[in-house]
């Protein structure tokens, strides 16, 4: 099943108190509480959305077609609702206190472009998120309790929605709108490999290598040796199964460790996927590491969600689902490669690549939702499908960017006069 262009069921019954448990007494709206949900509205841009109150009131702030009704099942989830959406919507979707009906994609591209447009002004905009959702700090220690929440809670839980071959946790490649999603991943290795110039015999560093599987298709596909760091227990363990298993354990190395330790020279460094859990605090530090670790002539890329703008992850997904994730803006980036004169030659942006990508997650999601609500349970259903359909809607919308960006010492002057030699057959 897919949430895309489909009503989502409602099926969750009445909430009782959140603090007796008893059965809630259904007050009607107050006038006070209808003049601050159109407040409300107001300052979220007045997405095409009607708002269904628990006495069944309907409330409305727009003159066009409506898109999705948002069901508001008590008085207290309406108030943390207004006082803090950028994390009640979240926690109060997943519990089952608030329920979309209609289509939930629309309705949430709606709230994200008219939330775009305003900027969040207005007397309710996140007045919190500045001081409370700080990403949590990306350190030695601080960097493994944060990946280990995300990346380790099942193998076989990945399994069931990334691609089959390479199990690829990034943005995917569609040169070809018709390729399947294990094509599009191969496409986005190669297209990698390319900007890379990858020679036979060449070494190469990986920051970040999820299960492996970039790292196994450099090896097989483009002859190089790599040596991959990632401080995933769960990924690295899957990694060298899987490099044993396809006899590449002579050529690829995986190291369960922080990338601050990465130790060696190298002809290319490749970080793709990682940036995000680094923290703008840590780019000098990922810079200085990039520095002392490409020879006289080396190059790299790094791939990574991004910004037009400087602005917080949103609070949800950092508290529950990314802790410690920030995704910058390309001037944020560049601390990383001005101190160390490392010249960029080549910014892509793949935003809707990502989109894509994320429609085939979940749909592939919603085919195995009954594995994943008896593995974990209901409020786990929610809250990942809220992520990964939030995740389309913040690429359609642009609140998200993917950007690859390309660069080298700068006394290499061997490098391509054009791009052809990305797209040759």
């Amino acid at each position: 099943m897919s949430t895309k262009g489909k009503a989502v069921p409602l099926s969750v019954p009445s909430m009782p108190d959140a603090e007796t448990g008893a059965p809630q007494r259904r007050r009607p709206v107050r006038a006070a509480e209808r003049w601050l949900l159109k407040k409300f509205l107001a300052a979220i841009g007045n997405p095409p959305v009607d708002l269904m109150m628990w006495d069944g009131e309907v409330i409305a702030n727009h003159k066009r077609a409506t898109i999705a009704t948002l069901h508001i099942r008590d008085r207290v989830a309406l108030y943390a609702l207004m006082w803090d959406p950028n994390l009640r919507f979240g926690d109060y979707y997943a519990s089952g206190r608030l329920e979309v009906e209609g289509d939930f994609q629309r309705f949430l591209e709606a709230v994200y472009r008219a939330g775009n447009a305003t900027r969040g002004s207005g007397i309710f905009r996140d007045r919190l998120s500045r001081l409370a959702y700080r990403p949590r700090p990306n350190t030695l220690r601080g960097s493994k309790a944060n990946i280990h929440s995300h990346y380790d809670i099942g193998n076989d839980f990945y399994k069931l929605w990334l691609d089959r071959d390479y199990m690829q946790y990034t943005c995917a490649y569609y040169p070809e709108q018709a390729l399947t999603l294990e094509q599009a991943q191969v496409a986005k290795m190669e297209h990698v490999c390319r900007k890379l110039r990858l020679q036979p015999g060449e070494t190469v560093v990986e920051a970040g290598c999820g299960w492996g599987g970039l790292a196994r298709y450099m090896a097989k596909h483009h002859g190089v040796n790599v040596r991959s760091y990632n401080i995933s227990h769960e990924q690295i363990s899957f990694a060298r199964a899987r490099a044993q298993q396809e006899g590449l354990a002579d050529r690829v190395e995986y190291v369960e460790d922080d990338y601050r330790n990465i130790e060696g020279d190298f002809d290319v460094f490749v970080s793709v996927g990682m940036l995000e859990h680094v923290g703008v605090d840590n780019y000098p530090a990922l810079g200085e590491v990039i520095d002392r670790s490409l020879k006289d002539n080396g190059r790299g890329l790094i791939h990574s969600i991004g910004r037009n703008r400087a602005r917080l992850m949103n609070g949800w997904i950092e508290k529950r689902i990314f802790p410690g994730a920030y995704p910058p803006t390309l001037r944020e980036a560049m601390d990383i490669f001005e101190p160390n004169e490392l010249s960029v030659l080549d910014v892509e942006n793949l935003r809707m690549h990502y989109a894509k990508t994320l429609e085939e997650w979940l749909e592939r999601y919603e085919a195995n939702i009954d594995w994943v609500r008896e593995t974990y349970d209901e409020a786990f259903v929610r809250a990942w499908r809220l992520y990964l359909a939030g995740s389309i809607a913040a690429f359609t919308t642009g609140s998200l960017q993917l950007f690859q960006i390309l660069f080298a010492r700068p006394r290499d002057n061997d490098l391509p006069w054009t791009r052809a030699h990305l797209y040759e057959k």
